[in-house]
């Protein structure tokens, strides 16, 4: 691990119980770095992995940092709090969306371990930018290997579909802000769990997966 101090953070006031998984989204690596160190752009992140699997610490996990922005989770905004942002190198589907390396996954993977043995962070918490902020955020995308992490004990992941419900219902109780566009937060939903299928519309694979997730999610333990 490579230590490049970010000024860009404060002290926490709550315990850690979620952890965001961003992409950079800058032509570079090292461009997104210096942004996150450059204290007029008040922004930052703990962690930052590079396409070769190298791994940066930006801030210490005890401090916040201001990766989530405006951002809401099963009820909760404000995330930066109470949250570990990790920001994985990628130009992003502005400079050139493309998959994330073997190497840089399983720094990902090893990293979010560690993260989840020191802090108490549920599986249903493990998410993406664009699930807690679905009308601004799409990173880190459709090409992110969220069931490969999942099956590796990072995050949440079913391959089933259920009857359909309500979907907006249970996409709300999965954990999603459902005052926001519906096309967004669908779309949201899609990039995480339904990523081959981007349609924004609440269709018949959308609702069948958001059925079967809701089931994994009221299931699940409220701690780890």
């Amino acid at each position: 691990m490579i230590f490049e101090p970010s000024p860009n953070f404060d002290a926490r006031e709550e315990p850690v119980s979620h952890l965001v998984l961003h992409y950079t989204g800058m032509p570079t690596g090292r461009a997104a770095i210096d942004l996150l160190k450059a204290p007029r752009a008040k922004v930052s992140a703990h962690y930052v992995i590079d396409e070769d699997g190298t791994v940066f610490n930006l801030v210490p996990e005890a401090m916040r940092a201001w990766h989530a922005g405006i951002s809401s989770w099963r009820g909760k905004s404000a995330l930066n709090g109470a949250s570990i942002g990790i920001e994985i190198v990628n130009p992003g589907h502005e400079w050139g969306y493309r998959a994330f390396p073997p190497a840089q996954m399983q720094a990902v993977l090893a990293l979010c371990q560690g993260i989840l043995r020191r802090h108490a962070i549920p599986a249903r918490n493990v998410v993406a930018h664009s699930d807690i902020a679905p009308n601004r955020k799409q990173d880190p995308g459709e090409l992110f290997d969220w069931p490969w992490l999942a099956a590796h004990g990072v995050g949440i992941w079913t391959d089933d579909y259920a009857p359909p419900g309500d979907l907006m219902a249970d996409l709300a109780a999965i954990g999603y802000d459902i005052t926001l566009p519906q096309d967004a937060v669908i779309r949201a939903f899609q990039r995480h769990f339904l990523p081959a299928h981007l349609t924004g519309a609440p269709d018949a694979p959308t609702t069948g997966r958001a059925a079967a997730l809701r089931r994994l999610v009221d299931a699940a333990p409220e701690t780890p």
